[in-house]
């Protein structure tokens, strides 16, 4: 076979491997607990100043501003219906919980406010008083951990409960709700919260707000948040979340967050099993299959990344090495005259080790 024929072989073979890993990473989305990522939920518009709440009535009242609402036209009520996804069944959000790899502490406490819930629900349907719930959560826990996939099912969840009116998730952080002008923070923190109504607003890194000196506009956003809380307490739930001690010091530095801040869950570091069978999770959504002779280096690897939980992501440092085992399979592949179905979806210890680049680093200098 000449050069040129080679070449335009091999050629063709690294554009079939870069197609078949482009279409393997987009197809398995960015839920790596387990489960297929949910459908992306776009968060609904902010509401016009003419328009109301279009939450049920009764789930306002004096929360809603002391404003009266006015009636929907047909257009109008069309538009809600088609922002507002389908309630799903609590029994399937249930089996989803459970099929998240690791997570055992957090998949109680979720058990136990379902079932509060579904309780409370029932005093309400016989005319029964019910308590005043604070569903408002902080979260702890080192990053890449589940904190933004179990907010995601607790929005899904309370709308399903008839607690919220939407259940569509918004996340942010600091730089979402600060402004850099006096009188702007507030402004720009009550438009997402105006996003988040009927669902979850779930703050990343909130202790960032309150960190940045006498002229910071963090407290501004602080205390647009708490009165909104106050405000729509009947159809938004606030999900702060971060690492262990900040989130602690941030919730006991104000009386206000102190009070609406009651449920505190936290999300302990993955496992080497656990974050294998992420791993394994994420072989099987990509149509891969891991050689046996893989699994020990690849065992020891997550071994030694894991070290540093914080740097490492946990759950999102399985995905960022399963990329890189990805670019040194198609290197391998690249390499070779022919390449077969079963040569595309196959890891071999050599990819795992080539990932590594201590060591690569070792082995160039044997």
């Amino acid at each position: 076979m000449d050069k040129s024929k080679k070449d335009e072989i091999i050629l063709r073979q690294l554009e079939v491997i870069r197609s078949m890993t482009e279409h393997n990473l987009s197809r398995m989305g960015t839920d790596f607990w387990g489960t297929p990522a949910p459908e992306k939920r776009e968060p609904a518009p902010p509401e016009k100043p003419d328009q109301k709440s279009s939450a049920p009535e009764g789930k306002r009242g004096a929360s809603g501003g002391g404003a009266e609402k006015t009636p929907e036209t047909a257009e109008e009520k069309q538009e809600t219906a088609a922002q507002v996804p389908p309630k799903e069944k609590i029994e399937d959000l249930q089996k989803e919980l459970e099929s998240y790899v690791g997570l055992t502490a957090v998949k109680g406490e979720v058990r136990d406010l379902i079932n509060l819930a579904t309780v409370e629900q029932l005093r309400r349907k016989h005319g029964l008083p019910t308590a005043d719930m604070s569903l408002h959560m902080v979260f702890t826990g080192n990053p890449g951990t589940g904190k933004t996939t179990i907010a995601r099912l607790m929005a899904r969840i309370y709308h399903s409960l008839d607690i919220l009116s939407k259940g569509q998730l918004v996340e942010v952080d600091r730089s979402g709700l600060v402004a850099g002008y006096v009188g702007q923070t507030a402004i720009k923190t009550r438009k997402v919260i105006d996003s988040a109504l009927g669902g979850v607003l779930f703050i990343d890194e909130a202790y960032a707000l309150n960190g940045g000196g006498a002229n910071d506009f963090g407290q501004e956003a602080i205390d647009t948040l708490l009165k909104a809380m106050e405000d729509h307490r009947d159809d938004l739930v606030v999900i702060v979340a971060g690492y262990d001690g900040l989130m602690e010091r941030f919730i006991h530095s104000n009386p206000g967050l102190e009070s609406r801040f009651n449920r505190f869950l936290h999300f302990a570091d993955y496992t080497e099993e656990e974050l294998l069978d992420i791993f394994r999770m994420q072989c099987k959504k990509g149509c891969y299959t891991l050689d046996p002779a893989a699994e020990e280096p690849l065992r020891a690897l997550l071994a030694q990344r894991m070290g540093d939980a914080v740097s490492f992501g946990n759950a999102r440092g399985v995905r960022n090495l399963f990329e890189q085992i990805l670019v040194r399979q198609a290197g391998r592949l690249a390499a070779m005259d022919t390449v077969s179905r079963e040569d595309l979806m196959r890891l071999t210890a050599e990819d795992v080790q080539t990932a590594d680049p201590q060591a690569e680093t070792e082995q160039s200098r044997t």
